[in-house]
C-alpha cells in the first residue's frame, strides 16, 4: 500500500485557492485551447489529444502535435483499438511548414488534418476532428456534455525547471461520425473526451510516474491525475481531481488522497503497476478504480533514434513504460445532500518515465 502526501516549496500549483483548489471554477475561454509555445523556441511540447469510446467496441485515439513530447517533430497519430484487443498505431511527422494553428481558438491545420471548433453554443461547443492518412483516419463530431475546465490557471510551475500546462476543454462530449480502419470507413457513434498540454521542459527530468483517467456514471464525470516527481522537486506529488454533475463542473482540487495497491507486472515491459487506486476526497467521498484488463504495454523507447534509445536505456538507465488500462469503479459521492453510489467501466493511463 502507498499514500503520497510531500509538498515541495520548489512547485507552485496552478490551484486559486483556498489551499489545492479552486474555490470559484473559472468559465473556460477559447484561446485556453489555443497554441501556447513559441514555435521558434527550442526545448518546448505541445499537443492536443482526442479520444472516443465508440458503441461498435473501437476506441479512436488521436494528437496532433505542435512540437512531439519526446523528439519534438510535429505531426499527427492515430490509433485504434479493435474489439478483439488488437492494436493499430500509427505515427505520421510533417515539416513546420505543414503547420497552422491560431492563437485564439482550437484552429489547428497539420497537412491536410484539422481541429475546428464552433462556439455558438458557448459553454458547450461543437468540436470538428479529421485526420485523414491513407489507409486510417477518422472524421468525428464531438459535441461536448460538460463545460470546458482547467485546474485554476491551468500552470504548475517547476522552480527553475520549467512549467507544465494542461486544459480539458472537452471532459465529456458526445460523438458521431466516421472512422477509416485499413481503408474500410465505418459509420460510429460513442463518447469521447479532448484534452491540450504543452510545457517547456523534458518530463525525465523531474517526473517519476504519473497517473491520469476519466470516469463517466449516470450522473457525474470524473477526470483525475497524480504526478509523482522526483528528488529534483522533494518527491512533490501533484494531484488533480475534477467531478461534473450534469454538464456542471462542482469540484476542482488537489486535497485528496491516493492509496495505490496490489502492484502488478507485466512480461512486456520492466515496470509494476497498482491494480487498485482509492481517492479518498474531504466529507468521506470515495472513488476506487480496480484494473480488469490491461490493453496495452509498451515501451516507450522505440518512438527514440537508435543512438538515443541507447543513451537513454545504458546510459540514464531509464526505462519508461506506458500502460493503458480497462477498469471498473466505484463512485460514493455526496451533491447538495443527496448521497450518490454509482459504478461503470473506465479506461485510465500510468506513463513512467523514470
Amino acid at each position: 500500500m502507498e499514500s503520497t502526501k510531500k509538498k515541495s516549496v520548489k512547485v507552485k500549483e496552478a490551484w486559486s485557492g483556498p489551499g489545492r483548489r479552486d474555490g470559484v471554477i473559472a468559465e473556460f475561454k477559447p484561446e485556453y485551447d489555443a497554441l501556447h509555445i513559441d514555435m521558434k523556441k527550442k526545448g518546448n511540447f505541445e499537443w492536443w489529444y482526442f479520444d472516443a469510446r465508440l458503441d461498435n467496441g473501437y476506441t479512436a485515439v488521436g494528437f496532433f502535435r505542435a512540437k512531439h513530447e519526446r523528439t519534438s517533430k510535429t505531426g499527427v497519430e492515430i490509433t485504434f483499438y479493435k474489439p478483439n484487443g488488437e492494436k493499430l498505431q500509427n505515427l505520421y511527422n510533417y515539416s513546420r511548414s505543414d503547420l497552422t494553428v491560431s492563437k485564439e481558438r482550437a484552429d489547428v491545420h497539420i497537412g491536410n488534418n484539422y481541429i475546428k471548433v464552433d462556439y455558438s453554443n458557448k459553454k458547450l461547443p461543437t468540436y470538428e476532428v479529421f485526420l485523414d492518412e491513407g489507409e486510417f483516419g477518422f472524421h468525428l463530431k464531438y459535441t461536448a456534455k460538460v463545460h470546458g475546465w482547467m485546474p485554476g490557471s491551468g500552470y504548475t510551475q517547476f522552480g527553475n525547471m520549467g512549467h507544465f500546462g494542461w486544459c480539458i476543454p472537452l471532459p465529456r462530449a458526445d460523438v458521431e461520425g466516421t472512422i477509416k480502419v485499413h481503408g474500410e470507413t465505418i459509420q460510429v457513434k460513442g463518447i469521447g473526451y479532448h484534452d491540450h498540454n504543452w510545457l517547456n521542459f523534458t518530463l525525465p527530468r523531474i517526473v517519476n510516474y504519473w497517473y491520469w483517467g476519466r470516469l463517466y456514471s449516470e450522473s457525474f464525470t470524473a477526470i483525475y491525475a497524480y504526478i509523482q516527481c522526483n528528488k529534483k522537486m522533494d518527491d512533490h506529488a501533484i494531484k488533480v481531481l475534477m467531478i461534473a454533475k450534469d454538464e456542471k463542473v462542482i469540484l476542482s482540487t488537489g486535497e485528496y488522497d491516493l492509496i495505490q495497491e496490489d502492484f502488478q507486472q507485466t512480461d512486456k515491459i520492466e515496470n509494476k503497476y497498482p491494480k487498485i487506486l482509492q481517492f479518498n476526497i474531504p466529507e468521506e467521498q470515495q472513488i476506487i478504480v480496480e484494473v480488469q484488463k490491461v490493453l496495452d504495454a509498451d515501451n516507450l523507447l522505440f518512438e527514440l533514434g537508435p543512438l538515443l534509445r541507447f543513451v537513454v536505456k545504458n546510459l540514464l538507465r531509464l526505462k519508461p513504460g506506458y500502460f493503458r488500462f480497462s477498469s471498473k469503479f466505484n463512485l460514493d459521492l455526496v451533491y447538495e445532500g443527496k448521497s450518490y453510489k454509482e459504478q461503470g467501466k473506465m479506461l485510465h493511463e500510468m506513463v513512467i518515465v523514470k
